[in-house]
């Protein structure tokens, strides 16, 4: 009798299911599951994987520092890698001054909520209480981050238990109604946020991914449209707090993806890529104005009150600060510029499948929405669902995709060769054409 697992898979209905492949080894750009059998690695081990999954360079900093000291606390002490992790930062992002590290998204964007409330009282200003966020962004799963990226179809089941924030309404490009023109429908939503930010002297800060909303739905934003956002917030003094987490370190097409966006952000998050997707860390980083309000005497309490066991691991900083070297030496970032014009090339191909209602796509990202009805722009249903449907038909042609909803997300390791590109893009084409006859 095959034993029973213990384990309760993430965003799964666990029903669905009668086992998972158990991945025992990587390979490059490929997973080996027990069986021997390898998949394409086509979602980055959930967005994070840079180089692959036997990087030795990522490897060998691993195993040198854990010969020196795997974990040490930085509760009053500190330690070798986060310090120079923590300038090679601040080296990196423009106008960043200090960097505050935890474990992962969800946490690096807690800890930005928290300096957001706190930056206001530690000056005076205590009315300054509010968060606004633009609808269908996605922060992360812990209930700080759910109350600013609240995503209906993930997180309706707490909606009565998250913080109120304001949300501006922001509609995917794809479901803006048909006849309104986006460039008109983006000036509108920046006149909402000029008029909230005019009439409301309570908001803190503004806060939205960088270049991209993805969780909430692949939705690419227009240039020139998170740049006025921030020139509204500076205006209005209202501090704007950038999540690149997912988007930063390459996967648009940018090392830096607000600095290519000609915004300014008060406090920005990364996390995912940062270890080249080998090891948990976030970082949080604030310009010095926000983080100079911190400072004051012991009994002023002006201090941040947050902190987590494994901050600033030198594990994992040593490994973040080998993968920006490697990003460095490689020249990565123009690597995935090239690499992108593969996705383009073969847009046609893709929107000519049956189910492909929209594409959209930047940098080494692309989100295929599905539907049933093209007119109606009808999510596409099967018996099973989509991810399960996807997932099973994708591995008969041996890749790994996960889907978001009725959105096949393309989102590969950035290091990927132009015949493994092309071999993910082919199984994809592949698997929408077969699971099309079994569509509702």
């Amino acid at each position: 009798m095959k034993a029973q697992s213990r384990i309760w898979h993430p965003y799964t209905q666990m029903n669905e299911w009668d086992g998972f492949p158990k991945i025992v080894s990587g390979d490059g750009m490929w997973l080996v599951d027990s069986n021997g059998n390898k998949m394409l690695d086509g979602v980055a081990s959930m967005w994070c994987n840079v180089w692959g999954h036997s990087k030795k360079e990522l490897i060998s900093a691993m195993h040198r520092q854990s010969q020196k000291i795997s974990h040490s606390s930085l509760f009053n002490l500190t330690n070798e890698p986060a310090e120079i992790l923590a300038e090679n930062l601040v080296k990196t992002l423009p106008n960043m001054y200090r960097v505050f590290f935890s474990d992962d998204g969800s946490t690096a964007m807690e800890i930005a909520l928290k300096i957001s409330i706190q930056y206001w009282k530690n000056i005076g200003e205590k009315k300054k209480t509010k968060i606004a966020t633009l609808q269908n962004g996605y922060h992360g799963d812990t209930f700080g981050a759910m109350s600013v990226g609240y995503v209906p179809g993930f997180f309706s089941t707490f909606k009565e238990q998250l913080a109120k924030t304001v949300q501006i309404p922001f509609l995917n490009r794809y479901r803006i109604p048909n006849g309104v023109d986006a460039t008109w429908y983006y000036g509108q939503v920046l006149e909402k946020i000029e008029k909230l930010f005019s009439a409301n002297d309570k908001i803190a800060a503004f806060v939205m991914e960088s270049g991209a909303q993805i969780a909430g739905g692949v939705n690419i934003y227009q240039d020139g449209f998170q740049s006025k956002i921030s020139k509204i917030c500076k205006k209005h003094g209202v501090l704007f707090v950038l999540d690149e987490i997912a988007t930063g370190f390459g996967r648009l097409g940018s090392l830096v993806e607000y600095a290519r966006q000609k915004s300014s952000p008060d406090i920005v998050t990364h996390g995912k890529m940062l270890t080249g997707g080998y090891m948990t860390l976030a970082a949080t980083s604030v310009t010095k104005k926000v983080y100079d309000s911190f400072l004051g005497n012991y009994s002023q309490m002006k201090h941040l009150f947050h902190g987590h066991t494994f901050t600033g691991n030198p594990l994992a900083c040593a490994l973040a600060n080998e993968n920006l070297e490697l990003y460095e030496k490689t020249k990565l970032v123009k690597k995935t510029q090239n690499a992108s014009r593969i996705f383009e090339k073969r847009l046609d191909e893709i929107s000519n499948l049956e189910l492909v209602g929209d594409i959209r796509f930047k940098g080494m990202l692309m989100g295929i929405e599905l539907v049933s009805n093209r007119r109606k722009k009808t999510p596409v249903s099967f018996k099973k669902s989509v991810n399960k449907t996807i997932f099973e038909e994708a591995r008969k042609q041996r890749i790994y995709l996960r889907t978001l909803g009725n959105i096949v997300l393309l989102m590969p390791p950035l290091a990927i060769s132009e015949p493994e590109l092309n071999f993910l893009i082919d199984g994809t084409i592949k698997t929408i054409r077969n699971v099309s006859r079994h569509a509702k």
